[in-house]
């Protein structure tokens, strides 16, 4: 089988490349060039591509850059910029893998004629009845499968995933006793096109108009103010600016509303809701239908929570067993399979609204 790697440069896409080798595949590396402005932290910097070219010269396969600069600005920068003036909160990584990873990619490499593709995300694709399905990855502490939720069946066919079988330790492990320059290299935390310097205030603020707003409690009364309301999102508690009193507890923000330019301060108990309204739905497989029973889990490596879905194939609500902290509107819920059933098989997901 002919598999294409996207090697990002680290641990993981090199290890996944060496994996595919071991099975016996014909395989060829490529990086994705995605952000054309400064970046110092991510997975899209000068030194990332070279990591990624060095890596498959040791293992002696080709390897290509891709660049999808134009196609990632209008599809993912663009859109993230766009929602903070919203108050919306975006997840540009869950973007830039539906429409570039598992988008442009995954078309190049058909178009190349690849069989597959390879990436060293930590999930797995399975198959159970004729269907393909996304699961968790072995190391729970590394799962990315939130991440993928939105991965149809044409492409989990064509998808693999060497890594999500092992833990990071194993993964690192391989990485040293094959050589590979990426065994010990840190992974990869920020978004790529916001560097540490500038921030995403920073970053924001060259793009957009960003400005004041006022903090307000619940019951209406004024306790200060923020520099950029644009910088604020539903659930934060830090970097407010709010003095403590004399009674100290914990506040965050429940509501940001852009036309009054405010953001409402409340108690975590404000924050706290039984249900969730989810649009742009996607489904590993058919829809669900109302009533039947998931685990929705609401942010990258947050619990999953026991929960019933209620709608349609494009929208609908989840509605939680237990209250939850609410979901800022353009983040991603992702609904797994019920906990009696093994709870690592990814349903679908959608956006918070």
């Amino acid at each position: 089988m002919r598999v294409l790697v996207a090697m990002s440069g680290g641990v993981d896409s090199s290890v996944a490349a060496a994996l595919m080798l071991r099975e016996g595949h014909e395989v060829v590396g490529a990086t994705m060039k995605l952000w054309g402005g400064p970046s110092d932290s991510g997975c899209c910097s000068v030194a990332d591509v070279e990591d990624a070219r060095r890596v498959a010269q040791q293992l002696g396969i080709a390897h290509y850059v891709f660049n999808f600069t134009s196609d990632f600005e209008r599809q993912v920068v663009g859109p993230y910029v766009a929602a903070h003036t919203r108050a919306v909160t975006p997840n540009p990584c869950i973007a830039c893998n539906a429409h570039l990873k598992f988008g442009r990619f995954l078309d190049r490499a058909g178009l190349l004629g690849f069989d597959a593709i390879a990436t060293g995300h930590h999930a797995r694709v399975t198959t159970s009845g004729g269907m393909w399905q996304l699961r968790r990855g072995r190391d729970a502490a590394k799962d990315q499968s939130y991440v993928l939720y939105m991965l149809s069946q044409p492409q989990l066919a064509h998808l693999r995933l060497p890594v999500g079988e092992m833990t990071k330790e194993a993964v690192r492990q391989v990485a040293r006793q094959s050589g590979l320059r990426t065994a010990t290299k840190p992974d990869s935390q920020d978004v790529c096109f916001i560097s540490r310097e500038a921030g995403r205030g920073g970053f924001l603020a060259a793009r957009i108009p960003v400005g004041g707003g006022r903090l307000v409690t619940t019951a209406g009364e004024d306790i200060g103010g923020v520099e950029a309301l644009e910088l604020v999102t539903i659930g934060q508690r830090r970097g407010l600016g709010l003095q403590p009193r004399s009674r100290p507890e914990r506040r965050y923000v429940v509501e940001v509303d852009m036309g009054c330019r405010t953001a409402t301060i409340g108690r975590l108990e404000d924050l706290l809701v039984d249900r969730t309204e989810v649009a742009g739905l996607s489904w590993s497989g058919a829809p669900l239908p109302s009533g039947a029973p998931v685990e929705a889990q609401l942010s990258a490596h947050g619990r999953p929570l026991p929960a019933w879905w209620e709608g349609g194939p494009e929208s609908g609500t989840v509605i939680f067993g237990e209250p939850a902290r609410r979901v800022a509107p353009g983040q991603a819920v992702v609904l797994y399979e019920p906990a009696a059933g093994g709870g690592d098989s990814v349903i679908g997901g959608g956006t918070a609204l």
